[in-house]
């Protein structure tokens, strides 16, 4: 796998420097950015195989990461008639609790947010997937390895003034909360949070786990 990774860079770079001479005084006619995009996405495509559970299914994308690629490579705000229309999409598609409950049990949130398994090429499709969360957060002071491409979780009911999940009070950050975990883009357009329940990465019963520790009083999150 490293291996292909390397050649397909390699592909990439060669790509982007004829691209780069072909822009030059004498050179041959000058390319869009869409010759550009076409070129990179059949090279990309072309470099990666199937292997396993791992489709080629997984380098397409959606109309939302386009636009949100397309602004991060212009260097241009998106739109904000774009940014309102995906974070509304986004939040019409959250499907809340069958049964009204938001919390399970913050111990099994623990066990999901430590876990890092599932939807590799290595991993059997009937391995049930981690929510691998302390790879972009920290959430327990206990814990000594975690990422910081999130903001810190650490006492996050706690700060949020979530003293009893059933008051109605605590509602609203519950229910932002569940939305955010479901489709991270209802809150953020362009977020690099994966949408854990739209993409099937966690079902409904392992994100009430992850609700509750980050929710539940009673969890080593919030004391």
């Amino acid at each position: 796998m490293m291996k292909k990774t390397i050649v397909a860079c390699g592909v990439l770079a060669a790509a982007f420097w004829m691209a780069g001479c072909s822009t030059g005084s004498g050179g041959t006619a000058r390319s869009s950015a869409v010759d550009y995009d076409k070129m990179t996405a059949d090279i990309i495509k072309a470099s990666f195989v199937e292997r396993g559970i791992a489709k080629l299914d997984r380098l397409e994308q959606d109309q939302a990461r386009k636009a949100c690629w397309e602004s991060e490579v212009t260097g241009k705000p998106l739109d904000p008639k774009v940014e309102k229309a995906i974070e509304e999409a986004a939040l019409k598609s959250v499907k809340w609790p069958s049964d009204g409950k938001f919390l399970g049990d913050w111990r099994e949130g623990e066990k999901i947010a430590q876990s890092g398994r599932g939807l590799t090429w290595t991993d059997d499709e009937k391995v049930v997937n981690g929510g691998n969360c302390y790879n972009c957060h920290q959430i327990d002071k206990k814990e000594i390895s975690y990422g910081t491409l999130g903001p810190s979780l650490w006492n996050y009911g706690k700060m949020r003034g979530v003293t009893n999940p059933d008051d109605p009070a605590a509602k609203p950050i519950i229910e932002y909360t569940w939305a955010k975990i479901w489709n991270s883009r209802a809150y953020n357009a362009c977020t690099k949070m994966p949408s854990a329940g739209h993409k099937g990465i966690l079902n409904e019963e392992q994100i009430k786990h992850i609700m509750a520790l980050l929710l539940d009083p009673k969890s080593p999150v919030n004391q």
